[in-house]
This record gives structure tokens, sequence and C-alpha cells, in this order.
């Protein structure tokens, strides 16, 4: 359903960290890089750029045309800092509400990650720009989680889905950013390694163009969500991908510790 449009706009400024386009596909060792390797071979390009606030403009945006969308979607998790609650009633949750709103089939959580800067142990936000996957290591995930099942699957149209959402609002430090498919091609992207100690994955990094249209929603509060769509398999002109990062806010630079929950998703689509 559509959100309140009740903050004025809060349109910024602000840097986004790209990547430069080189010969050599960029690694980097998540856990540390053996003696000697240099953990991230990649090169940062950081840029400032327009964003513009989609508060009060929410209902234009679906993932279908921009990649992206926003929804009001109230929960009854009451510690999303407890693994086995999370588990036991947001996943559902999640499942349930892109069931509902894409016209899935089936919806499979396969992890979530929360990111608070100021707690130990969890991820902080992440600066760079970047999609979670690649048309590789997409299809690649569904073979990793759904096994036998996965051939089958794989036949029809499926994509992979996050479903980002503040802990606590309003944000104000770290918001997430999000950039409309309308304005980049796949051309834009930059596959890079993902090294963990005993498998290596792919995701995208981002070579800038001044055409990248961004857009952030100001002060989001605990019970708006975002989706963000990280690869479709339709190759029929809808977005395919957004990718998205965090960045620092001008407007509130003294602001308390993002605190954020995104839940990473796999959705399958009946047969055309």
């Amino acid at each position: 359903m559509p959100l309140d449009a009740n903050l004025a706009s809060k349109s910024l400024n602000a840097v986004l960290h790209y990547q430069v386009r080189t010969d050599r596909k960029p690694e980097y060792y998540v856990f540390g890089a053996p003696p000697g390797v240099v953990p991230y071979t990649g090169t940062e390009d950081p840029r400032e750029v327009r964003i513009e606030d989609a508060r009060g403009r929410e209902a234009e945006f679906t993932l279908d045309r921009n990649g992206f969308q926003f929804l009001r979607a109230p929960t009854q998790v009451t510690d999303f800092y407890d693994p086995e609650q999370v588990k036991s009633v947001y996943y559902p949750e999640v499942e349930r509400i892109l069931r509902d709103v894409l016209g899935a089939s089936r919806v499979a959580v396969f992890d979530h990650n929360v990111r608070n800067a100021n707690r130990s142990g969890l991820a902080i936000p992440s600066r760079s720009v970047h999609n979670d996957h690649t048309v590789n290591s997409a299809p690649r995930r569904v073979r990793d989680h759904l096994g036998a099942e996965a051939d089958e699957l794989l036949k029809h149209r499926f994509g992979v889905v996050n479903f980002w959402r503040p802990i606590k609002g309003p944000v104000l430090d770290s918001p997430l950013a999000v950039c409309d498919a309308q304005s980049f091609t796949e051309r834009d992207l930059i596959a890079n390694d993902r090294v963990y100690p005993n498998l290596r994955g792919e995701t995208s990094r981002v070579e800038f163009r001044p055409e990248h249209r961004w857009y952030y929603l100001a002060e989001q509060q605990a019970d708006e969500v975002i989706l963000i769509r990280v690869h479709d398999s339709a190759t029929d002109g809808r977005a395919r991908l957004s990718f998205h990062t965090s960045f620092d806010n001008p407007l509130a630079p003294d602001a308390p510790s993002r605190e954020s929950i995104e839940v990473r998703t796999l959705v399958f689509f009946p047969p055309a």
C-alpha cells in the first residue's frame, strides 16, 4: 500500500563509491587474504551525485519498471537481533508479502544480514555501489539452496529480491540509495569475485555514469520496506536489477548509527 507523504523533500548531493573498470577481474577476500595477497584488488571511484528524495512519490516506483519498490509492511517481530525469532516469525512474513505483491508461486528466504556499526560482530553499512549477484551467480544460489529441485525451477522465470527494513526509525545515518533501472544498462556492471575460505562467489560493482538516477526514502521508518531486485531471469523488457549503496548523509552528520536488516530471497513464478 502507498506510504504517507508526511515529510518535506530532502533531496541532496552525496558521494557514492563506484569502481574503476580495468582489464583484471577484481577480487575481494571476505575474511582476510592469505599472507602476501592483496585483500581487495579493485580501484574505488568516489563520485558526488544527486540523490532524489522519493518521499511522497513512493507509488511511482515498481520492481518491473525501476528495479526497486517501497512498501509499508508492519511486522510482528519484537527483536531483530534474535536470529531464531527472525527465522521463525520474520521469514514467513517476508515470504507471504512477496508472494502477494509479486504474484510469485513460491518464495524461499536463503539468509539475512543485520547491520549496526555499534554492535560487535555485526556488519556495518556498505559504502560500495553494488549488486549482490550476477547473471552467473544468481542461478547458482538456486542450486546451492534448493538442490534436486533446482533444474526444474530454473526452467521458468525466477529472481532474487532483497527485503530491506530499518530496525529503528527514522533512518538518518547511512540511508540506502537505489538506482533507477531505466537510467543504466548491464554494460555498467563490473563482475567481482568474492572470495571465501572454501568457495568463490560473484557480485557486481558498478562503473560511474552521469546518467544514473538515484533515490532514497528520507527518514525511513521501521515499518517502511524497500524491495530491491537483485536478479530476474526474464528478458522481456522489465527491469532485471537495481544496484544500491548506503551513503554519508550530509543532512544528519552526527546521527546515531543506522540499524537495519536485509532478507535475501529466491522468488519463483508460475510457468508462462
